[in-house]
């Protein structure tokens, strides 16, 4: 989360209105109704992105169809915590260039 919360962070200074979502339980999100689910996640903006580091599997019913997923679908690697997570691509800049990507990407006029 603290990633996220970073990369959120560089995006505010941008100008950029964003916000971070931790969603540690799937299951107990789902339960909830579904005004409040709404409200966490809107329906109306469909610029999400998911860092998971582990397996995105799942992922995209949270982030929707023009969301992205930063996660790692193959196994790891070994090396101190910080460098790992460089190497594997888990770094505030990723996030940022990410998120930008898809608000871009959310801004175009629907195909017709």
């Amino acid at each position: 989360v603290h990633l996220a919360v970073e990369a959120a962070a560089v995006l505010a200074r941008e100008g950029l209105a964003v916000r971070v979502v931790s969603m540690p339980c799937w299951e107990l999100f789902a339960a909830q109704p579904r005004t409040y689910r709404d409200e966490v996640l809107p329906p109306a903006v469909p610029a999400r992105i998911a860092v998971e580091a582990g397996c995105t599997l799942g992922w995209r019913r949270w982030v929707g169809p023009q969301g992205r997923i930063l996660g790692l679908d193959r196994f790891g690697a070994s090396a101190p915590y910080p460098e790992i997570m460089e190497r594997l691509g888990f770094h505030v800049q990723r996030i940022v260039q990410a998120a930008k990507e898809v608000i871009a990407a959310s801004a175009l006029p629907e195909p017709r």
